[in-house]
């Protein structure tokens, strides 16, 4: 089967030491069965260490030491895996954050925006609708009565009109699928109810208005609708389907908005920073996700 990536992707590379926002503090990484057999059978001296740092209870993991930091990762924001048996050794997990991928008729990977770098590119990148073959991968053909990399061109070509200013294009997409906004005092209600990874985003998140809107942010919220619809909506079963989860995608759009307008975000830097929190406390919290949707 063919992998397929947004333009962009290649661009990403993590940027370690240099990070402001770690994804290796706050995160209990699980570890899969290959990495373990791997680090039980390390004879370099560092083995010993990734085995202590190891938690047998339940799904083998990482124990995490003071402020949520992964055992491994030194004063100066390294990987001391890397540093001491290679990027070889980093578990599943590990390796392929902040990627996801989509199967349908083909396979497609893309970066999660909970990594800010990932999230900086994603907002930086105006060719969000061009792909480009990585390669090839080991999965089957998925059955498909629903296309929706078909439905999500269309929703793309919506969003490149040249004729339309941006709001305009909103308006026409949330026409088009039948999707209304909603009340807010509904939507604060369900924010509110979130499961959160820092208690502060709660309180955060109550700014949310589909009135508030930034100034000059267009194109980046845009590109942050792309990338929403891109993550949530190829997959979908059918049409019905679909317009569920674009609907959660056109929340998100709003919610970020509503950020932007709120801390007066004026740089792609700052919105990025928005979008990650956005990401990490819904996108990776399965069940936040399907409580919005």
């Amino acid at each position: 089967m063919k992998l397929y990536a947004p333009k962009y992707y290649k661009k990403f590379k993590c940027i370690a030491d240099k990070c402001e926002h770690s994804c290796c503090i706050g995160w209990e990484i699980d570890i899969d069965s290959e990495s373990l057999e791997k680090y039980k059978s390390l004879k370099n001296s560092y083995g010993a260490d990734i085995i202590n740092s190891i938690s047998a209870e339940g799904t083998p993991h990482f124990r995490l030491c003071h402020g949520d930091r992964c055992p491994h990762l030194d004063e100066k924001g390294l990987c001391k895996i890397i540093l001491n048996v290679g990027e070889d050794y980093l578990c599943h997990i590990c390796r392929e954050h902040p990627r996801f991928y989509n199967f349908t008729k083909v396979a497609e990977v893309g970066l999660g925006m909970s990594c800010r770098e990932a999230a900086r590119i994603i907002l930086s990148s105006p060719d969000y609708d061009v792909f480009e073959v990585l390669g090839d991968v080991a999965a089957e053909d998925e059955e498909m009565h629903f296309d929706g990399r078909e439905e999500r061109q269309r929703l793309y070509a919506l969003l490149r009109a040249v004729n339309a200013d941006y709001p305009t294009k909103l308006a026409s997409i949330y026409r088009k699928y039948g999707i209304s906004a909603g009340e807010d005092g509904e939507w604060l209600e369900k924010i509110n109810a979130l499961e959160y990874l820092d208690p502060g985003h709660r309180e955060m998140f109550a700014c949310y208005s589909a009135k508030k809107r930034p100034l000059g942010m267009d194109a980046f919220l845009e590109r942050a609708l792309a990338y929403f619809i891109y993550r949530h909506c190829t997959e979908a079963n059918d049409e019905e389907d679909f317009s569920c989860r674009l609907g959660f995608c056109l929340f998100c759009e709003r919610l970020l908005a509503s950020l932007a307008a709120t801390e007066n975000a004026k740089t792609v830097t700052e919105l990025a920073v928005l979008a990650s929190i956005i990401s990490e406390e819904i996108e990776y919290c399965e069940d936040n996700t399907e409580a919005l949707k």
